[in-house]
């Protein structure tokens, strides 16, 4: 049984920009998630289009989400449209970087 897009989204939760102390979700990094027979798709962005750290935010969003429970592979494709602006962050990771 395929993980839920919750739970997905959970454990991205995990995954930190090493310059920001935020995740990927709360930072409004991940745009989508889509699971199909065990088979699991992130498509994310990050917060400049020459981040130094987006191949390392892949690999670790792939890691964490091979954790799952039903997941036998983790894709992870990167967006540029909508470009990330810090409107995306929810309101805890502003409050987080003192934003709020």
């Amino acid at each position: 049984m395929s993980p839920t897009e919750e739970q997905v989204l959970d454990a991205l939760k995990q995954v930190y920009d090493p310059e920001i102390p935020v995740d990927i979700v709360n930072l409004g990094l991940v745009y989508g998630v889509s699971i199909e027979d065990g088979i699991v798709r992130v498509k994310m962005t990050t917060t400049s289009p020459g981040c130094p750290v987006g191949d390392f935010l892949a690999q670790e969003a792939k890691r964490v989400v091979r954790t799952l429970d039903g997941v036998d592979a983790v894709g992870v494709e990167f967006a540029w449209d909508p470009p990330w602006t810090p409107e995306m962050m929810t309101e805890d990771a502003k409050k987080k970087l003192g934003w709020q």
